[in-house]
């Protein structure tokens, strides 16, 4: 489907501007506010004790077709590339449409990841994006969920969670087992190098006079 056709096309819970651009707009959230993190930069901690299931906040932002979705994370990834800054607030909704949720007013955005996340993210049948406790989470902790990214330049995003069980990367869980076996590699050839300069090192030393 082209970006022609897709602008003929709404989804519920969304406004229309005077652009013809798809908003979805922010609800204040009793269950979360925003606070420094010991992650990374700003993070969303539980303003409340949270049960388990509980809808948090929806990511909200523009959304866009996937033409315009490609553009924008290419654009992004080739500013991380020469910034270091690896945001990219992207999230598949459906088939046709993404939401770009790179905005202030989505505070949705600054949930960081963990390898051991108290939140998960889910898309409803009206095809709204909600972030939601997937376990019992007391007033004044943290909140984070599996950002879910793939092994493409996994050495570039260091993961600084600090769980017991800290991959090491951010890296979704359904990747962990490649992961390892991409570590065992690249670890063994570090050592090798290592071994060997060290050799070069004592040669060097036994054929002095």
């Amino acid at each position: 489907m082209s970006e022609q056709d897709m602008s003929e096309i709404t989804l519920p819970f969304c406004q229309i501007d005077d652009e013809g651009r798809m908003w979805r707009r922010p609800e204040e959230s009793e269950w979360c506010e925003v606070r420094n993190s010991e992650i990374h930069g700003s993070g969303i901690f539980a303003a409340k004790d949270i049960p388990v299931g509980t809808p948090i906040m929806e990511y909200v932002g523009e959304v866009i077709g996937k033409e315009e979705s490609d553009r924008r994370g290419l654009d992004r990834m080739e500013h991380a590339n020469k910034t270091g800054d690896a945001a990219v607030y992207i999230f598949i909704i459906n088939d046709d449409f993404d939401i770009d949720g790179s905005y202030e007013w989505n505070i949705a955005r600054l949930i960081n990841h963990s390898c051991s996340p108290n939140c998960e993210s889910a898309i409803d049948e009206d095809d709204r994006i909600w972030l939601s406790a997937a376990e019992y989470i007391p007033k004044g902790a943290e909140l984070s969920f599996d950002y879910g990214f793939d092994l493409e330049n996994y050495l570039d995003h260091p993961c600084r969670c600090g769980t017991d069980n800290c991959i090491g990367y951010i890296v979704g869980r359904d990747y962990w087992k490649g992961l390892k076996k991409l570590e065992k590699k690249r670890l063994a050839k570090v050592v090798g190098k290592a071994k060997k300069k060290d050799k070069g090192k004592k040669k060097r030393k036994s054929g002095k006079k």
